[in-house]
């Protein structure tokens, strides 16, 4: 049911008032523990929903914040394929246009 819920989200995140409106729903925090407790197929699902939500900046913050930077570069260094390429998807999110995550993410890794 998570992995569907994730990859469900992911589907969504794609007009900038829907990526507002999933985060003020209280989508972060439960993505970012599926990155850390949940089956290959939900962090796969958690990495995209997560990228695609990192396209809003203010989305950026949330996700930082709620402690996705360590289970994204843990994914990027040993996750499946399609984790990989997600987690990565999601960090350059987090970093375009923010020094702050482009410094945390490159502690993280």
């Amino acid at each position: 049911a998570k992995e569907g819920a994730a990859a469900a989200l992911s589907n969504l995140a794609f007009n900038d008032d829907i990526l507002v409106a999933i985060v003020k729903a209280g989508a972060i925090p439960p993505l970012v523990e599926l990155l850390g407790s949940g089956t290959d197929d939900a962090k796969e699902g958690a990495a995209a929903a997560l990228s695609n939500l990192a396209a809003n900046f203010d989305n950026k913050v949330v996700i930082v914040k709620a402690g996705a930077i360590p289970p994204l570069v843990e994914l990027l260094m040993w996750g499946t394929a399609d984790g990989k390429e997600n987690a990565a998807a999601a960090l350059a999110n987090l970093a375009v246009n923010n020094a702050d995550n482009q410094i945390a993410i490159a502690k993280a890794g």
